[in-house]
């Protein structure tokens, strides 16, 4: 038996240079993935996006897979939307956007991705005002998804990719600070090559308010295939007690198959 849930991230339109290795119809990848020992898939989407409930369920209990996770990146990236917009109307539409999500992940029984929609300190920028802003608006979503049973994870993502949250200090820190107690930190393997002196110091340092974890390779290709010590990561998981996903969010290279297979296979080697 595995030693936790596996997922793995899904998009049904996703270009091959995306850290998404599995694209097409979310019912025949849920399947996929389940053929192939995941759990779950993480399903990047639109918040208005519509799903068949009933069939959901009806393959959960069948074994042939669930959603965990919904991503928000795309009010970011298609509506242009974020939660520290110049615009107050924007910011309306944000939380409104965000508010759907989590009534669409409460209908799936899934959490919430938070990293690219929790917008940029711009340049020359207030940055202890854009935090307090962010805290204030994340407060409001974290109530909000407290009554309705679906976690936040809060995104670490590197620095050349954006000017917050890039460590996990500093995530635990402003979750603390904020009392953001609904929301957890979400590590990712790749982002920790790039940003911690040391990976899994950082596990250690989130302990119990570790709510997600992705992996990928240094290249951010399939775990397996670099440089990075699965075997020691997910040690370290297994030492704080670790009850999340692992999921796999890699490019898909060689292809979406090959990267999914290879990805499990090695998970499941290194399991402590």
């Amino acid at each position: 038996m595995a030693k936790w849930k596996y997922g793995i991230s899904f998009a049904e339109k996703s270009p091959m240079t995306a850290p998404l290795p599995l694209a097409g119809d979310l019912y025949e990848n849920m399947r996929m993935a389940a053929a192939l020992g995941y759990d779950a898939v993480e399903m990047h989407t639109r918040e208005i996006a519509e799903f068949d409930l009933a069939r959901i369920r009806e393959m959960s209990a069948r074994g042939e897979g669930r959603i965990c996770m919904l991503v928000t990146g795309r009010l970011y990236t298609e509506r242009k939307l974020s939660l520290l917009d110049a615009s107050e109307d924007s910011v309306d539409a944000c939380m409104q956007g965000m508010k759907r999500y989590i009534d669409l992940a409460a209908a799936l029984q899934a959490g919430i991705v938070l990293g690219w929609v929790k917008g940029t300190v711009p340049p020359e920028g207030d940055r202890e005002r854009c935090l307090e802003l962010l805290g204030g608006r994340l407060k409001a979503l974290n109530d909000y998804s407290r009554e309705k049973d679906v976690p936040i994870v809060v995104e670490v993502i590197n620095h050349y990719e954006t000017n917050l949250f890039n460590r996990a200090e500093e995530t635990l820190t402003f979750l603390d600070q904020n009392r953001l107690d609904n929301c957890y930190v979400h590590l990712d393997t790749y982002h920790m090559n790039i940003e911690e002196l040391d990976p899994c110091q950082a596990i250690r340092m989130c302990g119990k308010k570790l709510g997600y974890f992705h992996v990928a390779d240094n290249s951010r290709r399939y775990p397996g295939s670099g440089q990075l010590d699965f075997k020691k990561i997910l040690g370290t998981l297994d030492e704080i007690g670790y009850q999340g996903y692992v999921s796999v969010e890699c490019i898909p290279e060689p292809d979406r198959m090959t990267a999914a297979k290879r990805a499990i296979a090695h998970l499941h080697a290194v399991e402590p």
